[in-house]
This record gives C-alpha cells, sequence and structure tokens, in this order.
C-alpha cells in the first residue's frame, strides 16, 4: 500500500475512533492539505469521512494484524481516539507501537489511563482538561497580551514591560535569572528586534516575547 510513502506531501496521520475528538482532528488535518488514514467501528462515521479520504475503514476489532492490513503502519504519526474503553485503547496503542509507527499519540480520559499510555511509548493528551484549561486563560483576566502554547508546561508569551524594567538595561535585569524566561525578541511601536543585546535599555513602550515555563510567566505576570 502507498499510504504515507509520500514524502513530498509531508506527514501522514492514522486516525483511530472518529468520535468528536477524532472526527475534527481528521477533518481539521484534511483541511491542511494533511494526508489521513482514519479507522471506526462505525460504517455511517466511516461514510462521512470519505469526503475528506480514500483511506477510511471500518474495523470491528483492533488486533495487530488488521491495524497492519489497514496500511496504518506506513503512517508517521497515529493517534488513538478512543477513551470510553481503556483497555481497548491500551491494547490499541501497544499494536501500533508494535507496528513501528514513529510517533503514538493516545487520548486519556484519566491520570491512571495517561500513565499507562506513557509507559506504552505514546504521547499522551486529555482534550477535555486542555479544553477547561484554555477557556480558563481566556476567562481570567491578565496582562499577557498573547501566548502559543509549545507543549504542556511551556510558552512563547508576548507582554507588557513592567514598569521596574523601564530605564534598566537587559544585563541588569538578568531575566533569565530572576524568572527563568528568555527574551526572544522585543517589540517597540510596531518594530520587532529579534538582536537583543545585553546593553539594550526597556522603554516604557516596549512589548516582550519571552519562552519558558507557564509557571515562571505567571511569575512575571505578577508584575505587570
Amino acid at each position: 500500500m502507498s499510504f504515507g510513502k509520500n514524502k513530498d506531501a509531508g506527514k501522514s496521520y492514522g486516525i483511530i475512533g472518529l468520535g468528536r475528538f477524532g472526527t475534527a482532528l481528521a477533518i481539521e488535518l484534511a483541511n491542511h492539505n494533511r494526508e489521513i488514514l482514519v479507522i471506526d467501528a462505525d460504517e455511517e462515521r466511516i461514510r462521512c469521512l470519505r469526503d475528506y479520504t480514500e483511506n477510511a475503514f471500518v474495523v470491528h476489532s483492533l488486533d495487530k494484524e488488521t491495524l497492519r492490513e489497514t496500511g496504518i503502519q506506513n503512517c508517521d504519526v497515529a493517534v488513538v481516539c478512543i477513551g470510553e474503553r481503556m483497555d481497548v485503547s491500551i491494547l490499541t496503542t501497544l499494536y501500533l507501537k508494535g507496528l513501528g509507527i514513529e510517533r503514538v499519540v493516545a487520548k486519556a480520559t484519566s491520570a491512571p489511563h495517561g500513565e499507562i499510555l506513557e509507559k506504552l511509548g505514546a504521547e499522551v493528551v486529555y482534550p477535555e482538561r486542555d479544553m477547561a484549561v484554555r477557556l480558563a486563560r481566556r476567562l481570567e483576566p491578565s496582562k499577557i497580551l498573547n501566548y502559543i502554547e509549545l507543549n504542556e508546561k511551556i510558552d512563547i508569551s508576548k507582554a507588557m514591560t513592567p514598569k521596574s524594567f523601564v530605564g534598566k538595561r537587559v544585563v541588569d535585569v538578568d531575566v533569565r535569572r530572576r524568572y527563568g524566561l528568555n527574551i526572544i525578541a522585543i517589540e517597540h511601536r510596531g518594530e520587532v528586534l529579534t538582536d537583543i543585546t545585553p546593553d539594550y535599555e526597556f522603554r516604557p513602550d516596549d512589548l516582550l516575547f519571552v519562552i519558558g515555563d507557564r509557571s515562571r510567566i505567571s511569575v512575571l505576570e505578577q508584575e505587570l
């Protein structure tokens, strides 16, 4: 089977389980012109996804040999979107790792479930928890102007310059030692500076782009 072998097309993704999370993920990847393969036991769900990929399979038994027959082992990434059946989720993850797939991501519905998946070598996601965290961050008043989540712990954040920084040099403030963060850029009146020298002096209308642990960014936020 040729699926996933055309590396010029970018990474290919295999998605197992077409509930709300799996379906949304598959459609989003397809809309970004990614090559996808989808698997589910529900024929109607598979039929709906055939508008996005020819590689859509109705599979009732997720054993290793049946998975191999779909060609999912040719994918760069496999995502196990089965949450309600912990035993099926765990076994499927085990089989996918055994098929030699480069990266396996698995949905977990609880901490114990996630711990087992991690021990099998999967990257674990908690969609419901992560959505709640994002919503809480949007609802909570913040002086952080924008942020990008790199993973569960690390953010890139854009923030106003604390008043205590103004008139001081980068080397004097020492953001790395004081907060455990790194300044990757400074925006001044629409101009973004990326070559930040130790002698750069902070100005009142500077905006900082920092990268680091989310908890450390929160410490910086308290001074804004």
